[in-house]
């Protein structure tokens, strides 16, 4: 049996991993600054993180969510704590696709309405409400198609005060567009979206999967604009690399037995990778690294007068050229050994390392693009 041929494979195989860098089976060491779509959030291999998922499996690796599981609990409590939603409830699922999908499920149990706002360039995953919800024609199949979602311009204000009426369910948004470019929410644009949500008795859905998790230099993108949503999902660094998504919900929302559901969902390997991230996240300001290498990154990219726009928050920048990026990107990863990676934006690179990258890694980077856009 062959592969079903859905990726196109850079013509590399890594073997071995450690902090930023990956290493072929060649043994070719090369700095990973897009952590495998921004998954790998506090560096490949990491001691800690290792061993807390060697000792649970060495206890036990599975059982269903039909027994006491202490484990998801304290994955709860600490994950709580360190993004500031203390109160809020956690549902555990596989994936970021699936956190969305069950989000909307909430949204629409809560209020009994059906019509989603989504926005332009979004992407919310590839399953049958979050692909619907992703403006993307090419990823959507028929059965996928749905009615009830309507589309509007990202940061338009006044296109969104005239849609807005009491029929909408739920408004999903990500906290900053990853695969559309790296774009940035407004923060009076979020602040709308909260209050019009509010004022007709709709959801406010922050997807925070790629950019959450410290990658912005908060914990969540959307804090940065001083609101709170009702519904946060998660999924991407959450695990750094143990597949792992969640639901963030607020007490609003009534919890029924049999109302969500999922066999794998919050397993206890999954919950130690998951609680292995957030404890080296705190005990290695990873956060505050992000904030200050990403602005130091971006105000060094600014300086480069090739490019057409530099846009990004912490660690998920979008460098934006006057042409495609294909051929740099290739550059910088055969020349350079650098992994970047690319957006639905053709001519946007976009940089999503780990957050343990340090100044002298960013100085790598920055000397290797200069080379490569001027040779």
């Amino acid at each position: 049996m062959n592969q079903f041929d859905v990726y196109p494979l850079l013509n590399i195989t890594p073997v071995r991993g450690e902090g930023m860098f990956l290493f072929d089976e060649q043994g070719n060491r090369y700095m990973d600054l897009y952590g495998g779509h921004a998954v790998i959030s506090v560096g490949h291999s990491h001691p800690h993180y290792v061993k807390t998922i060697r000792t649970q499996l060495e206890q036990l690796g599975f059982y269903s969510n039909s027994v006491k599981i202490p484990i998801q609990d304290e994955l709860a409590q600490k994950l709580g704590t360190a993004c500031g939603y203390p109160d809020y409830s956690l549902f555990l699922c596989n994936s970021g696709a699936e956190a969305n999908e069950n989000a909307l499920k909430l949204a629409s149990f809560k209020n009994g309405k059906k019509k989603i706002i989504a926005f332009s360039k979004s992407f919310h995953g590839r399953t049958s409400l979050a692909v619907a919800a992703t403006d993307d024609k090419s990823i959507q199949a028929k059965v996928n198609a749905n009615e009830d979602v309507l589309f509007l311009p990202f940061n338009d204000a006044a296109a969104l005060q005239n849609a807005f009426n009491d029929e909408i369910c739920t408004v999903i948004i990500e906290g900053i567009q990853g695969v559309g470019g790296v774009n940035i929410p407004d923060a009076s644009f979020l602040q709308l979206l909260r209050a019009l949500c509010d004022k007709h008795n709709a959801s406010l859905i922050l997807d925070e999967i790629q950019s959450g998790y410290g990658r912005s230099g908060y914990f969540f993108a959307h804090q940065y604009a001083g609101i709170q949503a009702d519904l946060i999902t998660v999924a991407k660094g959450m695990g750094n690399g143990f597949p792992i998504g969640a639901v963030l919900i607020s007490p609003k929302y009534e919890a029924k037995h049999g109302l969500l559901g999922t066999t794998f969902g919050g397993n206890y390997l999954a919950c130690a990778a998951a609680i292995a991230v957030l404890d080296i996240i705190a005990q290695e300001n990873l956060i505050e690294n992000a904030r200050n290498i990403g602005t130091y990154l971006i105000e060094q990219l600014k300086g480069f007068k090739q490019l057409k726009e530099v846009r990004g928050m912490g660690l998920m920048i979008g460098i934006e050229m006057h042409e495609p990026i294909a051929a740099l990107r290739n550059k910088l990863i055969q020349e350079h050994h650098i992994f970047t990676g690319t957006s639905s934006n053709k001519n946007t690179l976009r940089i999503l390392p780990p957050l343990c990258i340090s100044k002298t890694d960013a100085d790598c980077f920055l000397q290797a693009f200069s080379s490569s856009i001027n040779n």
